[in-house]
């Protein structure tokens, strides 16, 4: 295997849970996740070269997901598709704490796409800096969106 193939197997399999996350937060289902997590390691993969080491690479590759999800996420609004469901799942868990992380994905996914990024980097304990550096705004700015995120998801109803 060459370098450059080792080097980036070993990004992805340091970073892919992050990566996936993001995925998953913008996805309406596994499929489509399983698709924008695909296309964000093809993005990776086209910018290795690029990256300038500018920043941490984690904090590279968090942009590159979110960028790459942001991107789907528009696209996907201008080419509405309509897609066919039995409207039941077979699988669907009636646990308390399913309902509760359903219920916080349901209202996250809502969200505007910025929003979503920084209270998704919220969740998986990114600091404030680097959350501003990810999505290029200041650390005190970082702070007011959270507070207002934070009550717009505590204002939705479920049945909204």
């Amino acid at each position: 295997m060459k370098e450059n193939e080792k080097d980036f197997a070993d990004l992805v399999k340091q970073y892919k849970s992050s990566v996936y996350s993001v995925c998953y937060m913008f996805a309406k289902d596994a499929d489509e996740a399983d698709d924008l997590f695909q296309e964000v390691l093809i993005n990776l993969w086209k910018g290795m070269a690029m990256f300038r080491h500018e920043s941490k690479i984690g904090t590279w590759i968090w942009r590159v997901s979110f960028n790459t999800c942001i991107s789907a996420d528009r696209r996907r609004k201008r080419n509405k598709e309509v897609r066919l469901s039995m409207d039941i799942d077979l699988f669907e868990s009636t646990d308390e704490d399913t309902r509760q992380i359903q219920m916080l994905h349901n209202r996250i996914h809502r969200l505007k796409p910025f929003d979503r990024a920084i209270v998704m980097l919220w969740l998986e304990g990114i600091s404030y800096e680097e959350i501003g550096a990810i999505v290029g705004i200041s650390v005190k700015n970082v702070s007011v969106r959270l507070v207002r995120i934070k009550e717009m998801l505590k204002q939705m109803s479920d049945r909204d």
